[in-house]
């Protein structure tokens, strides 16, 4: 067990010293700013909401709290549920978990929590994962639609919720019941100013799609809705569409149909559709005041909704029928009637709904359990479904209910509430106390009355029979005549008038007390947690909670299954004229079931504390948290703890902590656990008054003694680390002694040894040297002896030459073709033949060259240098280079020598004609193109029309400035003349030649010859052509095609531009 040591304060505040309300708070102030959250007192686990994620609920600590017992490790959730969950599994014995605290202090949570552990800890299996599943997913469902937004937290549970899980004897869980109490359903119709109404509601108007709010007749706009308060639509840190989805999985999880879904939120939207029905005053033809409906259109969306007659739901809100044995009675409403009316119909279906959304996640967890009795009861609730009578089986239950509430208005729900925690106070003590009792007759020590404050007449003050608060409201709802809030209160004054706990305006006019706190129309009860004051307004109506016969017929009528088998009381074969038990009758019999449960199990207790309003991490409120620890009587729980003994432990555990403490005991004990303690005990003269030796466990009275203990315990623990350290170090420096001086011998021997070694090593080398010089010596002088002077250079000169012989010889012999193409060359023989080797194949292809020149005729090789001219100019520039390699140059493509006209254009002095062709002139004004005859002599170039010769245009070579070509396939290509010449003038010249390769490369021969210098010839897609009016762009493109056939497409862009496509 953790006491002193590495623990923040005092981790079990029955060991707290001095027991007071303000250093129990300071205690807990103290672990929760270090962010130790749990506390024990004794077995009961006080948690204080930390409101921000804490590392310590992962896996690692599922496994440390399953392997140790409850004190050994800190304290923790894990531990009390463990404890619980082994105690139900090892020692059959049924248990129960009680979470109370206030609104906001963590109940939900912490009951998730031992959910979640208990779920990791028991058995595997399909069955018991499904059954595991279902009892977590539940959460989810019940949170929706029982929990909302209030004030003092955002995720609130409006419920008490009891949940009994059935274990089989291995420890295996097989379904489970759960019991809800007390469902706020006030707040379906009214909110206060910054809360919200059930979750459920905001979730479906957030998380629905279209398509489903459209089915439901809603619009997704909470502020459209009267039960809705829509300052407060949205909660920081909650996603209501996330959940929305999160809730759909889990119905579907635990069981819940397509279509249950479905009904479920179709009756969800009827409860808000009937907030917006909005009522009138009318009269009827007598002058009495009646009720009727501002817009029909409402009313009839519900008939459609859920299958009702609108006209018969209009009759049910704004009439009643009084039915008696002889007759019927139809009386109209008022509007006020008419809302309540409509107010209490919409509370009855929401809290029916909840009842049996309850019942089926029962009907889908439970395992071999009862089923549920057949029947409603008058409220439309299920009865609670009770363990099975069959097969033993361990039962763990959980209940998960509100904390003691003073509000600034308490009313009858704070009334009842309270009542509740008065009830568990009184299980509490008194559990307390017996297993108290029970543990000391099991160890055969006597049993020592303790006093304590029983809060049994404060009970009694509550729910007597016949002169209880509750049974004095059920008598004011049922008798005849004028009841009022107010008849109820001055029953109340005359009944208990003298009553210690109950106070009134009249009980203190009586006594001459005056307190300006106290209405006229309040009473108040001295609770065990302190003084309540309650205001019996609506006290009456809150407990009749009656709803018209008319309305729970009309729902009844409805085709709607779901709401249909909420209300079977408005069946007319049902019909009934009893009336239906009070809320304060219902729930008075909640608690006295729950108690009989309470009672037939083991309790384990988590008070959960809320440390400051405001839901901020690290703050923590001491004036709130002392408020609370008087409500939860913390301060009273710790004194009745410490009423016997403070302290207790088995003999093994305790003799192992403190054995050191005696020398008969330590360092060994051969003897009982028993015997060793009382050794230890009596080497430290304790007095008998704070002992008691039980049968297996040893009891102290009071904590000082066992802080005595620990004290002694740290002296000891360090009197022994003094000897260990002292011990240790010893054979420290020894070991290291024995170590250095073993080192030091090995490295003393290496030394030497390898000195050895190096002297040795020259010695050796010293050695052969000597034996080297004399063998050289000696060789030395019989080769002078034996040997001419220069015989080896002669003899190796002799060598070379006849490997230079062999080699050109086999060079003569093995000669490659004469071919040109031929580039074979045999390889060198030796290395040192490779430089004369590359030398003779460099001379032998020279030769060969030579020898193919010299068979070639003048026109060959005339042909071979305009090649060659081709290849400079157009090869890895022009597509379509490689396809005028192989065609030779004819330069006559028109048949010149058959036509006398084209010879007489030449002239007579130019010589021959170098290329005649007929090209295409592209016309710079609209693109179009005209044939050409196109003529290159030595001097000129001419172009004339084919259809009429004479009409010619002659360029002197001299005056060609450039010429521009494309990279693709097609022949298209501008002439650029030079701006002096007179042709020039004209501007340039764009022609398109089948043959452009063969053309270009004569006129830049032929240039080259007339003028001694190299025309520019420009490889480009896009260039300039000159005109009369000015300079004209030619852009050049390549079509879908990829320019393959070479065809050319002109398009004249604006009056500056020309765009060739080459398809």
């Amino acid at each position: 067990m953790t006491l002193l040591e590495g623990s923040v304060g005092v981790e079990d505040l029955v060991l707290l010293e001095p027991l007071e309300q303000e250093s129990l708070i300071r205690n807990l102030q103290l672990r929760y700013e270090k962010k130790e959250i749990y506390t024990y007192i004794g077995n009961v686990l006080v948690s204080v909401n930390p409101y921000q994620p804490l590392p310590i609920y992962d896996l690692e600590f599922v496994a440390k709290y399953r392997d140790y017992s409850f004190y050994e490790l800190k304290p923790h959730i894990y531990a009390l549920a463990s404890m619980a969950y082994q105690s139900l599994r090892d020692q059959d014995r049924d248990q129960c978990i009680l979470i109370t605290g206030e609104s906001g202090a963590g109940k939900t949570e912490a009951s998730k929590l031992v959910m979640s552990y208990v779920a990791a800890v028991c058995g595997k299996g399909e069955q018991v994962n499904s059954v595991k599943e279902q009892l977590l997913q539940s959460n989810p469902v019940l949170e929706a639609f029982g929990n909302a937004k209030t004030i003092r937290n955002n995720n609130s549970s409006r419920f008490g919720k009891y949940m009994d899980i059935e274990f089989d004897f291995k420890g295996s869980p097989l379904g489970g019941v759960i019991t809800n109490y007390l469902l706020e359903k006030s707040r379906v119709v009214k909110q206060l100013e910054g809360e919200r109404n059930f979750h459920i509601f905001y979730q479906l108007l957030m998380g629905a799609d279209a398509e489903l709010l459209k089915a439901l007749k809603l619009e997704r706009d909470p502020g459209g809705y009267a039960y809705l308060n829509p300052d407060t639509s949205r909660v920081d840190g909650m996603d209501d569409d996330a959940n929305f989805k999160v809730l759909q999985s889990a119905m579907t999880v635990i069981g819940f149909s397509e279509e249950e879904i479905r009904q479920v939120l179709e009756v969800a939207a009827l409860v808000l559709k009937l907030g917006n029905v909005e009522l009138v005053n009318e009269f009827q033809a007598n002058g009495v005041p009646a009720s009727g409906i501002r817009d029909g259109r409402g009313v009839q969306e519900i008939g459609e909704l859920v299958g009702l007659n609108s006209v018969e739901l209009e009759r049910a809100l704004c009439s009643r029928t009084v039915e008696t044995a002889r007759e019927k009675v139809v009386t109209a409403l008022t509007v006020t009637q008419a809302q309540y009316a409509r107010d209490a119909l919409a509370k009855n279906i929401y809290s029916r709904l909840f009842n049996w959304l309850v019942n089926r996640i029962n009907e889908s967890i439970k395992r071999g359990l009862a089923t549920c009795a057949e029947g409603w009861s008058s409220d439309g609730s299920f009865p609670p479904l009770q363990v099975g009578t069959g097969e033993k089986r361990k039962v763990m239950g959980v209940l998960d209910i509100y904390g003691f509430e003073i509000l600034e208005d308490n009313s009858f729900e704070q009334f009842v509430i309270n009542y509740c925690n008065e009830k568990l106070q009184q299980v509490f003590i008194e559990m307390t106390l017996k297993e108290e009792q029970e543990e000391y007759k099991r160890e055969g020590i006597p049993w020592v009355k303790v006093d304590y404050f029983d809060n049994g007449i404060i009970c009694n003050l509550i729910e007597h029979n016949r002169q209880g608060i509750l049974a004095m409201l059920d008598e004011e709802c049922l008798r005849p005549g004028v009841v009022s809030d107010s008849t109820f209160l001055a029953k109340l004054n005359q009944l208990f008038s003298k009553h210690s706990h109950y106070e009134s305006k009249v009980t203190q006019n009586a006594q001459h007390q005056y307190d300006h706190s106290m209405g006229l129309s309040c009473f108040r009860i001295c609770h065990y947690a302190g003084k309540v004051t309650y205001n019996v307004n609506s006290f009456i109506d809150k407990n009749n909670d009656l709803l018209f016969r008319d309305l729970s017929q009309a729902m009844w009528k409805a085709r709607h299954p779901l709401l249909r088998s909420l209300f079977p009381e408005g069946d007319p074969k049902q019909a009934s004229l009893k009336r239906p038990p009070t809320a304060g009758a219902q729930f008075k019999s909640s608690v006295t079931t729950l108690m009989k449960n309470l009672y037939s199990k083991n309790p384990s207790y988590i008070r959960c504390i809320k440390p400051n309003e405001h839901q901020q991490r690290g703050h923590f409120s001491f004036e709130l948290v002392s408020v609370q620890a008087r409500y939860l009587g913390l301060l009273e729980n710790v004194r009745v703890r410490r009423a016997g003994y403070a302290y207790r432990q088995a003999y093994g555990s305790f003799l192992e902590r403190y054995r050191l403490l005696s020398r008969s005991t330590w360092p060994r004990w051969n003897g009982g656990d028993q015997e060793g303690v009382e050794k230890v005990l009596g080497e430290l003269s304790m007095s008998s008054e704070e002992l008691a030796f039980g049968k297996t466990k040893i009891f102290i009275k009071s904590p000082k003694t066992l802080f005595y203990l620990e004290e002694q315990r740290r002296l000891r623990l360090q009197q022994l680390a003094t000897l260990i350290q002292k011990t240790y170090r010893g054979w420290r420096c020894r070991t290291h002694y024995q170590l250095m001086r073993k080192s030091q011998i090995v490295i003393s021997s290496w030394f030497r040894g390898n000195m050895q070694k190096k002297r040795y090593g020259k010695m050796k080398a010293s050695a052969l040297l000597i034996q080297a010089f004399v063998r050289g010596w000696k060789a030395r002088k019989n080769y002078r002896k034996y040997f001419r002077s220069g015989a080896a250079l002669i003899l190796s000169n002799f060598i070379y030459k006849s490997m230079v012989q062999r080699f050109l010889l086999g060079l003569k012999n093995d000669l490659p073709s004469p071919s040109i193409l031929d580039k074979k060359w045999p390889s060198a023989p030796y290395k040192c033949f490779s430089t004369a080797n590359h030398e003779l194949q460099r001379l032998f292809h020279q030769w060969k060259c030579k020898k193919f020149r010299d068979q070639l005729s003048p026109k060959q090789v005339e042909v071979l240098r305009e090649k060659l001219c081709a290849s400079e100019l157009f090869k890895g520039k022009k597509a379509s280079y490689a396809q005028s390699v192989p065609t030779p140059f004819h330069g006559d493509y028109v048949g010149l020598q058959r036509n006398p006209k084209l010879q007489k254009l030449k002239g007579g002095a130019e010589g021959p004609i170098l290329m005649a062709e007929t090209v295409m002139k592209v016309n710079r004004g609209n693109g179009k193109t005209s044939s050409r005859i196109f003529l290159l002599t030595k001097g000129h170039v001419i172009i004339t029309d084919t259809k009429n010769p004479q009409a010619k245009t002659a360029i002197p070579l001299s005056s060609l400035a450039g010429v521009s070509v494309t990279s693709f396939q097609d022949g298209l290509f501008s002439l650029h003349l030079s701006e002096i010449s007179s042709v020039g003038a004209k501007g340039d010249f764009l022609l398109v030649s089948e043959h452009v390769i063969e053309l270009l490369t004569k006129i830049y021969r032929a240039t080259l010859d007339a003028t001694q210098t190299r025309l520019p010839v420009t490889v480009t897609e896009e260039f300039a052509v000159k005109s009369k009016e000015g300079s004209l762009t030619v852009k050049v493109a390549q079509g879908p095609g990829g320019g393959g056939t070479g065809k050319l497409s002109c398009k004249k862009k604006g009056s500056r531009c020309l765009e060739v496509t080459v398809q």
